[in-house]
């Protein structure tokens, strides 16, 4: 099996099969972090179809000394960021609808609980709550949120993905925290 390495080293030689092979190995984890970010399968679709265009385009310019697959958020969040501000629309998400792939659908099962009835209509209606919220932050603190509390991407990883300083993204996930506190905070 051909490294992730050696792919794109062929890859910036102008070797097609070898993107296409990154893209085999990116593409769910790309399409994911669309689906969180636009909110709907179609807009995700289209926005990972850019951000592989995008890479295409960019891969002879990459630096073997990041990772790929952060460079793709990287990409990911700037195109989508571009996209907001082109359309000024807010763009939401949901944490409890399936995750929508190329093949199929999937539920996003969890555990049997011991929750009752009543925890389980509680917990509901107060995911749509935080859902509604972040809705209602500014882009920036949307998107250091998702890498970090629904992705799980560490404050390192956040900051190579979006290209900024580990100081911001701290920052960005202090405020982002505060003011989605604040918002969900008008909505009970």
């Amino acid at each position: 099996m051909t490294s992730v390495k050696d792919l794109i080293k062929k890859a910036q030689r102008g070797d097609l099969s070898a993107f296409e092979e990154l893209v085999i190995i990116y593409q769910d984890r790309v399409y994911s972090h669309c689906h969180y970010l636009t909110g709907n399968p179609d807009d995700a679709q289209d926005l990972a179809q850019d951000v592989f265009v995008q890479a295409f385009k960019g891969v002879g310019s990459f630096r073997n000394d990041a990772d790929f697959g952060t460079w793709l958020h990287r990409i990911t969040v700037n195109l989508w960021i571009n996209f907001c501000r082109r359309n000024k629309k807010v763009i939401t998400f949901s944490i409890d609808e399936p995750l929508y792939t190329q093949e199929s659908e999937m539920a996003r099962e969890l555990a049997a609980s011991q929750e009752s009835p009543l925890e389980i209509v509680e917990r509901s209606e107060f995911n749509g709550m935080v859902q509604q919220a972040l809705n209602h932050l500014l882009p920036e603190y949307r998107t250091v949120l998702v890498l970090r509390e629904m992705e799980g991407y560490n404050y390192d990883e956040i900051a190579a993905a979006l290209g900024c300083s580990l100081g911001t993204v701290k920052s960005r996930i202090n405020r982002g925290r505060k003011a989605l506190k604040k918002e969900v905070e008008k909505l009970m």
